[in-house]
This record gives C-alpha cells, sequence and structure tokens, in this order.
C-alpha cells in the first residue's frame, strides 16, 4: 500500500536573498535602493533644515521630482534651485540634470480617535445641566444634556 506524497514545503531564505532572486522584487529593491542614493546626495546639498521636508520621488529624463512636505518648504527651496542644480549636476549620478519639480505632499499622519483627553469635570457636567434646564431651545437643551452625560459615562 502506498502512503499518500507529503508537502514538503521548501526552506525559508533571507528576505535579502528571496528579493535579490525574484526578478520583479529584485527591480524594485534596485529603484529603491538608487533612489536611497539619490536621497544621500539631495540631502547632502540641503541645508540641515530641509532634509526632513524633501524626498526623491523619481529622477528620469533630466528631470528630477521632489516631494515636499509643505508649500512653504517648496517655496524655500525654489529660491535655492540654481544653487542646489549647479551643486546637483557637479555629481556624477545627476550629470545631465536639467530641472527640478516639486510636488507639495503633506506626510500621511494616521488619524488619531479618541485622543481628546479633555474630560469633563463633575462640577461642569452640573453646570451643564442647571444651563440646560433654564433653555427653552429643545435641541440646544437636548445638546447641553448629552454634553453633561460625558462626564456620567466616564465614571
Amino acid at each position: 500500500m502506498r502512503t499518500p506524497m507529503a508537502f514538503k514545503p521548501s526552506s525559508a531564505q533571507l528576505p535579502s536573498a528571496l528579493l535579490r532572486q525574484v526578478r520583479p522584487l529584485r527591480l524594485l529593491l534596485n529603484q529603491a535602493e538608487r533612489l536611497e542614493h539619490l536621497q544621500r546626495l539631495l540631502e547632502s546639498q540641503l541645508q540641515p533644515a530641509a532634509r526632513e521636508h524633501c524626498h526623491v520621488a523619481s529622477w528620469r529624463d533630466g528631470t528630477l521630482l521632489l516631494v515636499v512636505t509643505d508649500g512653504h518648504w517648496a517655496t524655500r527651496l525654489r529660491y535655492q534651485q540654481k544653487r542646489l542644480v549647479a551643486a546637483l549636476q557637479a555629481m556624477e549620478a545627476f550629470g545631465n540634470l536639467r530641472r527640478i519639480l516639486y510636488k507639495v505632499q503633506p506626510p500621511l499622519v494616521p488619524a488619531k480617535r479618541g485622543s481628546n483627553l479633555t474630560e469633563l469635570s463633575p462640577s461642569a457636567a452640573e453646570s451643564l445641566r442647571d444651563t440646560a434646564q433654564g433653555i427653552t431651545d429643545p435641541k440646544l437643551r437636548a445638546a447641553l444634556e448629552r454634553l453633561a452625560a460625558h462626564a456620567r459615562d466616564k465614571g
């Protein structure tokens, strides 16, 4: 009687080895390493304060695209553009640099929910309830009562 073939998984590989062996991953890794190298070169020519606000997005056909965190930094970099282009052109990696484009893109920050640390004190809740009793507008009165209820819910 034959036993069914057992599945034998391939041995685990180091992520770095896997990235270098699988062609699409290898191409992606090479592109990321190239951008990281260009970023270091760019940062060597930027003022220290600007470094965290400016990142290389792409480098193609003599055009360097930089992503900048806000309009303020984009404006500051545009004022320095001639100096920056000349300094980068002196480097082999940017030898055919013709222009720099800037794209403003604020950093992605996850929205924080429930991070409101302000708590309603019992005396503030009591004051809201007292105020609500003297209000004739039913919507405003209900809103004040809901606010006052938050103090009870946390207790």
